[in-house]
């Protein structure tokens, strides 16, 4: 979601941007002829329906297969995070605008002289080809930095790697 937020900055105001990166990032995750964003409606439609009849018990699965490793701690706190900081009703409407939303229009527009999309090689949320159609519509020179490891989150379980990745990316030493 902030991947496609940063975009839409950009296509508004490209001069506060010199480098624009995207971290996991999906312009539509509902699949289509021709387009694999990951989920089908009716995978779709059985979260929401999780969401709403049983919120506590959709963030207990959905922490572990989002986080996607053997970490215990991250999907832990990740899970905490979610139950404290979002009411059932507003994760709900949060991820249906997510999920549902097609923002593919927005890349051919975003104009700033760089992008680096990161992508996991192995990410439940988003398929690794999305960062490859991202590149490929983005208005401005792109690359793609495949990270060889799982789950969606990786700030959470591979921050270091994500880091030494953003240095490389940025030029910053």
């Amino acid at each position: 979601m902030s991947a496609m937020i940063g975009c839409i900055a950009a296509t508004k105001k490209p001069e506060l941007f010199e480098h624009l990166v995207q971290l996991g990032g999906s312009p539509r995750y509902l699949n289509e002829e021709g387009y694999e964003g990951g989920f089908t409606r009716s995978e779709l439609d059985t979260i929401f329906e999780s969401i709403k009849q049983n919120f506590s018990g959709w963030a207990h699965s959905f922490a572990p297969n989002a986080i996607s490793t053997n970490n215990p701690a991250a999907v832990a706190e990740f899970e905490r995070s979610l139950l404290r900081m979002i009411k059932p009703e507003v994760a709900l409407s949060v991820a249906k605008t997510v999920f549902l939303s097609d923002l593919r229009w927005v890349l051919p527009l975003v104009r700033v002289p760089n992008s680096t999309i990161i992508q996991p090689r192995e990410d439940p949320i988003v398929p690794v080809n999305v960062a490859f159609c991202m590149k490929s519509k983005l208005g401005s020179r792109s690359k793609v930095t495949i990270l060889e490891t799982q789950g969606h989150f990786r700030q959470l379980t591979a921050y270091r790697l994500l880091l030494q990745v953003l240095k490389d990316s940025l030029s910053l030493k």
